[in-house]
């Protein structure tokens, strides 16, 4: 998973924060070594205890992506590569994660599983890539939105690697709205240091309004758990203020 390194607000998320204009975020920001870190304790143990739960999302994700137009295709948090192997041949993919553990194991994955159409691996920071503007048809970020500490400039970053007429694709948990689901989110979220992710995040800190109302939301399996959205890359990318308000 990929981040920055550079502090989050600590104001969390809230119906007046979003009608003020800010972009909410989680309670705590994690850093980019305590994801290293929570990435290398999880790397070994990945597929097996997250590969089950998160598999319709990622799927769900990849089908999408396979659905759409365009060949050059950018997988963010790319992991352990278990998506890789669902891609259509003709799909291009490049992949990048903040964690090296979970990069030697996706390109042990590819050349077990002679994965041709993935063209690269990258140890890359999501929110500050290396890539050339329009460099993608697609990006695609699979439960990497509620690592970063900036979910907005991850969102700038994967409109200005993605040319106009693309897409981007976000599959990830999302804070519910209430119940008790939502109360046990809150109390896991001081426990978001060692998960390596925020159990806390709301969509608006990811989508600023305008995002919100073109984007098609969809709820994913198991029980509604992930989202997967999809928003079309139009018009010039925005700055990181532009979208903050």
């Amino acid at each position: 998973m990929s981040e920055v390194l550079q502090d989050a607000p600590a104001e969390t998320g809230s119906a007046a924060g979003i009608a003020g204009g800010y972009a909410p975020a989680p309670r705590s920001a994690l850093d980019a070594e305590a994801v290293k870190a929570a990435y290398r304790r999880w790397a070994g143990v990945y597929d097996a205890l997250f590969g089950g739960v998160s598999a319709f999302g990622r799927k769900r994700a990849v089908a999408a992506v396979n659905g759409l137009p365009g060949s050059a295709v950018l997988e963010v948090g790319v992991g352990t590569g278990l998506a890789l192997p669902h891609y259509r041949s003709d799909k291009r993919i490049t992949g990048i994660d903040l964690s090296g553990d979970m990069l030697d194991r996706a390109r042990q994955r590819v050349a077990r599983m002679n994965l041709r159409n993935v063209d690269a691996l990258l140890e890359m920071d999501a929110e500050e890539t290396r890539f050339a503007d329009g460099s993608f048809d697609i990006a695609v970020a699979m439960f990497v939105a509620s690592v970063v500490p900036n979910p907005r400039r991850l969102l700038c970053e994967l409109k200005r690697v993605v040319r106009p007429g693309g897409h981007i694709l976000f599959v990830n948990h999302f804070l519910a709205t209430g119940g008790v689901r939502l109360a046990v989110e809150r109390g896991m979220a001081r426990a978001s240091h060692s998960l390596g992710w925020h159990p806390d995040f709301a969509i608006e800190s990811l989508l600023p309004p305008a995002d919100l109302a073109q984007a098609t939301i969809q709820s994913v399996p198991p029980a509604g758990l992930f989202t997967l959205v999809t928003l079309p890359r139009d018009g010039a990318a925005p700055s990181v203020e532009t979208m903050a308000g």
